[in-house]
């Protein structure tokens, strides 16, 4: 299959499943809705949120739509918003949280994308039903009165996700 070529869902690599092969037998494609409705927000790590929150008004002229402290996750934040989506602008106020290990660990930038769903309850479902290791067993309580849950990076290849239900 070419780099560029699509796959089908549960379609492989190997030549007998190939698009395009005449021979090669049909591939049985599950008909399910797509659980992601919308990009919620990109959630960039910082040291300090007023200068990153300066940085975005003085260069894009964004505005912080809702700034919140998240206990249970040690972190504050400011949500910038883009369209219908945010700029999520995290920073720790414990030592101890997952942003402040990342920030020390990894440095400033992209921490996680946050998907929206229409059931966080049954997207998490889904991802382990499909194998995936997930960070919540179960949907939690989120900023601004959402619903998340949130996906290891290990099974998104390499990317944390967050599923947000508004």
């Amino acid at each position: 299959m070419s780099p560029i070529a699509a796959r089908l869902p549960g379609q492989d690599d190997t030549p007998d499943n190939a698009a395009g092969d005449p021979d090669a037998a049909p591939v049985e494609s599950p008909v399910r809705e797509p659980l992601l409705t919308e990009i919620d927000h990109v959630a960039i790590a910082v040291h300090d949120l007023g200068a990153a929150i300066d940085w975005y008004r003085e260069n894009f002229g964004a505005v912080v739509d809702h700034r919140e402290v998240v206990e249970k996750d040690g972190v504050e934040e400011a949500l910038l918003k883009v369209a219908e989506s945010y700029v999520q602008l995290l920073t720790p106020v414990r030592d101890d949280s997952p942003v402040a290990k990342y920030l020390e660990k990894k440095g400033e930038g992209l921490h996680h994308i946050g998907y929206r769903v229409d059931d966080c309850a049954a997207a998490l479902e889904a991802i382990k039903a499909n194998g995936g290791k997930v960070i919540d067993e179960k949907p939690r309580p989120g900023s601004r009165g959402t619903t998340v849950a949130f996906v290891h990076p290990k099974t998104s290849f390499g990317t944390l996700i967050e599923l947000v239900q508004e």
